[in-house]
């Protein structure tokens, strides 16, 4: 039975496991046992870099000039800031690297000889992911660099001492497509299978029924799980 459940969960499977009141399928098992990642080749790097967006707080210094150092600013709803000297400046889809040599191109020669801009992050909104349900502080957080599931539920403090470790969803939205994945953190900690990326606008329900009665269809076909289950939501 173990083994049966295995391949039926690694195979591809299009088939509805329920259907609402009109008739129309409500879920269903994608092709791959992949939650699939968000469009974007650059999220696909190992260590991909923090991409600045709207309402980010940055923290700017200009070398050697006390007047333009330790500059706050923020992004506007249009990812566009403003900096002495500098004018209105594109930071949406910079780097904070980016963003230092475009500071840099603007402050050279009229203003400053030879700039040397530093950038820092100090408060983002713009990429953030909502971790909820059994763990000790529910809340959104920023997602910078590579973040996996334990590392969002760690970020949250850990999950509670009574969550339930075995139901653990994941929402994504891939191409406009509303999906979901059940993971097991027990069988991630025990190497079963890897501990899956985390993108910015997830939302993580740890141990929260609700979530995981959105799988109870496919859990009657499949009862015994020892990989992630990924469904489609229309």
């Amino acid at each position: 039975m173990v083994g049966l459940c295995a391949s039926l969960a690694a195979c591809a499977h299009t088939e509805p496991f329920a259907a609402n009141s009109s008739g129309q399928t409500s879920v269903t098992v994608p092709q791959s046992g992949v939650l699939p990642a968000p469009d974007g080749a650059d999220l696909l790097a190992q260590n991909r870099p923090y991409l600045i967006g709207p309402f980010d707080r940055l923290t700017i210094d200009v070398f050697g000039i006390p007047e333009l150092s330790n500059k706050e600013v923020q992004t506007d709803a249009g990812g566009r800031l403003s900096f002495p000297l500098a004018g209105v400046v594109e930071a949406a889809g910079k780097t904070p690297a980016e963003l230092e040599q475009t500071l840099e191109d603007r402050l050279r020669g009229r203003f400053v000889r030879d700039p040397q801009v530093t950038v820092n992050l100090k408060e983002t909104v713009s990429q953030t992911v909502t971790v909820d349900g059994q763990v000790r502080e529910p809340g959104l957080y920023p997602v910078i660099g590579r973040m996996t599931l334990m590392r969002a539920i760690a970020t949250a403090k850990g999950a509670g001492e009574f969550a339930k470790l075995e139901d653990v969803v994941v929402f994504r939205t891939v191409h406009g497509q509303r999906m979901a994945a059940l993971y097991n953190l027990k069988s991630i900690r025990r190497g079963y299978y890897e501990d899956p990326e985390i993108f910015a606008n997830d939302v993580v329900v740890v141990g929260d029924s609700p979530a995981r009665r959105l799988f109870k269809d496919v859990l009657q076909v499949l009862p015994v799980l020892t990989a992630p289950l990924v469904i489609a939501l229309q």
